[in-house]
């Protein structure tokens, strides 16, 4: 049994799809940012959105809050709620590649934090556009193939728990 976490750093699940898409507009806007700047701080300032994303999900993001709060009921008004399992891990992967660039940029090597950064622009394109996650395709691979226990996301595995949901 896996100890209880506070409420305060636990990932919502379910989640607004819409949300977590306009947080990948914001993530694009700061990756460009971040790759013209070519600043640790910059790569720090994206890495820790995406640490607090995986930690508690929007609660401590401004990146999430913004989008929880004003982009995706004002701009989107639009609501589907989809299994947060696979939204964390996606976010898990983008605090992966995005602590690779800060680690990169602090070792010097500029021009490999901005291709990290970029992978990254890809992804959240795809995310933000058309609402591909990439991160969340991985998951349900790896769901598939007994790596990651089915009862992590049993709504991934069971379509009546998604559409009741």
């Amino acid at each position: 049994m896996s100890p209880t976490l506070p409420s305060a750093l636990t990932f919502p699940n379910p989640v607004n799809d819409y949300a977590a898409r306009s947080t990948a507009g914001l993530v694009i806007a700061l990756a460009v940012v971040a790759i013209v700047v070519d600043h640790p701080v910059v790569y720090a300032l994206l890495a820790l959105g995406f640490l607090l994303r995986v930690m508690a999900g929007p609660r401590f993001s401004p990146f999430g809050q913004l989008s929880v709060r004003v982009i995706a009921p004002k701009v989107w008004r639009k609501t589907k709620l989809v299994p947060g399992p696979p939204k964390r891990f996606a976010q898990t992967i983008g605090l992966v590649v995005s602590g690779s660039a800060l680690v990169l940029s602090l070792l010097g090597l500029g021009l490999a934090a901005q291709i990290a950064t970029g992978v990254l622009i890809v992804a959240a394109t795809l995310e933000f556009v058309f609402g591909l996650c990439l991160g969340c395709v991985a998951f349900g691979f790896l769901q598939r193939h007994g790596i990651i226990p089915e009862t992590v996301c049993e709504a991934c595995n069971d379509l009546s728990l998604r559409v009741a949901a």
